[in-house]
């Protein structure tokens, strides 16, 4: 018998927290097999600095604080469950929403963490990176960032393609998730050089066929590539474009009206600790469309 599916669904009582929210529950209905678990973490900081500022009614405001919190987290619970009909687990935690989230979604072995990609502090995440790209940082653990109000099911998911583990990875789970949605498989290929070529004057029919040769490369790579997944043939599209990534994906998001942007995370070293890679940030930063990052193959 297949384990049961795990979501976790963070928190912060937030609007976009809310699309998050309602968009696991989405994804939790569609599979009979699926618990889900909203989660809201009370910063150890500020219950430390209540203390400090009140310290004879710190006791009695502390508690009044985790009294608040965990009424409106079963309220939203309640709310969820009744609307989509079938039971919702509630998790309270205290301590730093990343440490916090990470641990928690390690300790139940969480199969998908569900997160808004902006949160109640805009400012702060504008200068120090969001909750969501730093919670990446630390935890192996597919995460959804949600960006869009949960209407659908999603339909169209743009996959873009490094033939990596990691991506096939990211695909596989998105399949296992959304066994329905169609699969675009976007590879953006640059010939090595070019620029360099183009400086030294090289004939601009030249550079074509270093194009024209990058590109067979990478049809080649392709094949092989969508061996290593499970989605079905007929729900898969490849497309091949020339130029950097980081443009060529988003221009193609908005090109087929994506509902999912699936990437792969590359491993935990220190430099992706402190950037996540700069192609997943910056689509994390800029799409449009809520994003799945997958860290590691299973």
């Amino acid at each position: 018998m297949p384990q049961a599916r795990t979501l976790l669904a963070a928190t912060d009582f937030s609007t976009p927290a809310r699309h998050a929210l309602e968009r696991a529950a989405l994804l939790a209905q569609a599979h009979p097999d699926a618990s889900l678990t909203l989660a809201h973490v009370v910063s150890r900081s500020a219950l430390d600095a209540l203390r400090r500022m009140l310290p004879g009614d710190a006791a009695t405001l502390e508690a009044q604080v985790l009294d608040e919190a965990d009424k409106k987290l079963n309220e939203l619970a309640s709310n969820l469950a009744a609307r989509h009909g079938f039971a919702v687990d509630t998790a309270l935690v205290q301590g730093a929403a990343l440490a916090a989230l990470a641990d928690l979604a390690e300790t139940q072995q969480i199969d998908l963490l569900v997160m808004g990609a902006r949160g109640t502090h805009f400012m702060v995440e504008l200068l120090l990176g969001s909750t969501t790209e730093r919670v990446l940082s630390k935890t192996r653990r597919p995460l959804l960032a949600v960006k869009q109000r949960a209407q659908s099911p999603y339909r169209r998911i743009l996959a873009p393609v490094d033939f990596s583990a990691h991506c096939a990875a990211a695909i596989n789970t998105a399949y296992a998730w959304l066994p329905d949605a169609d699969f675009v498989l976007l590879h953006a290929f640059e010939v090595e050089l070019e620029s360099t070529f183009q400086f030294a004057g090289m004939d601009d029919d030249q550079i074509h066929e270093y194009r024209i040769q990058a590109r067979s490369a990478a049809q080649v790579a392709m094949e092989a590539f969508i061996d290593t997944l499970n989605v079905p043939a007929p729900q898969l599209t490849r497309q091949f474009v020339h130029g950097a990534a980081t443009l060529r994906i988003l221009e193609h998001e908005q090109t087929m009206d994506a509902d999912l942007i699936v990437m792969g995370k590359h491993g935990q070293s220190v430099m992706e600790e402190l950037l996540l890679g700069s192609v997943t940030k910056h689509i994390l930063s800029h799409s449009s469309s809520d994003v799945l990052i997958v860290g590691q193959a299973a």
